[in-house]
């Protein structure tokens, strides 16, 4: 990426959807490990989150096959897939501050988008639930629209060029270290939410800080002043 001044004035904010616009992660993986362990593997909330936090489920069933010797089979994805849509309608929250924000984005005339690795069905659930939906249909991108997720910049270069935005336009905000490397491999700005519950212990904050995002915060409404500071440095170079 270009050094920060001479990138030009931001014109897009792509959200990441889990752990960023909805508090799932410890939902998600309090549904795997339990599916996992049924199967038969024993594995540890904290090396689950660890080891499949921002990737795609047909990533993260991949590892399990390669690391773990366990098949994800169908049946096992659909006790997943409906256990975890009825852990979301009855206890996900959205994160604090989501909807103001992009309300206040809009004021100043940047779009937004949503750029998740989860599949399309399960993304419209949580921002549904979450009442979020209409702040951002039909501008939802999925992992399942491109051939390699993150940390593959795929994702994040479809979602600009479908929002015809050049990528280094673009602002991504991401919680996890795979997205936060593939919004850096994509050319754009990152900027690393920790405000999400499962995001606030000093491992993972650290693993975030090492990959150097442009910068790093816990309270989505910080979001609009780093809007506002590279709007002030694209005017100002």
């Amino acid at each position: 990426m270009s050094p920060a001044e001479m990138l030009p004035e931001p014109e897009l904010v792509i959200f990441d959807c889990d752990g960023v616009l909805v508090d799932s992660e410890p939902l998600s993986v309090d549904v795997l490990v339990r599916v996992l362990r049924a199967g038969g593997l024993d594995i540890a909330a904290d090396e689950a989150m660890e080891r499949f936090l921002g990737r795609s489920l047909k990533t993260t069933t991949e590892i399990i096959k390669a690391e773990y010797g366990l098949e994800v089979d169908d049946a096992m994805l659909e006790t997943m897939r409906k256990d975890l849509y009825q852990r979301f309608q009855d206890e996900l929250q959205a994160v604090a501050g989501v909807a103001v924000a992009v309300d206040k984005l809009k004021e100043l005339g940047i779009a937004t988008c949503v750029a998740s690795s989860s599949q399309m069905e399960r993304i419209r659930h949580s921002l549904e639930v979450t009442e979020l939906l209409g702040k951002f249909e039909p501008h939802i991108f999925s992992a399942t629209m491109v051939e390699n997720g993150k940390p593959a910049p795929d994702l994040f270069l479809h979602a600009a060029r479908a929002m015809g935005v050049r990528p280094e336009a673009c602002m991504v905000v991401e919680d996890s270290p795979a997205g936060v490397e593939a919004a850096k491999r994509a050319g754009m700005r990152v900027f690393a939410f920790t405000g999400a519950s499962h995001a606030r212990h000093d491992r993972h904050i650290e693993a975030l800080r090492t990959l150097e995002p442009d910068g790093m915060f816990d309270d989505m409404r910080e979001l609009v002043h780093f809007v506002r500071r590279e709007q002030k440095v694209a005017h100002a170079s």
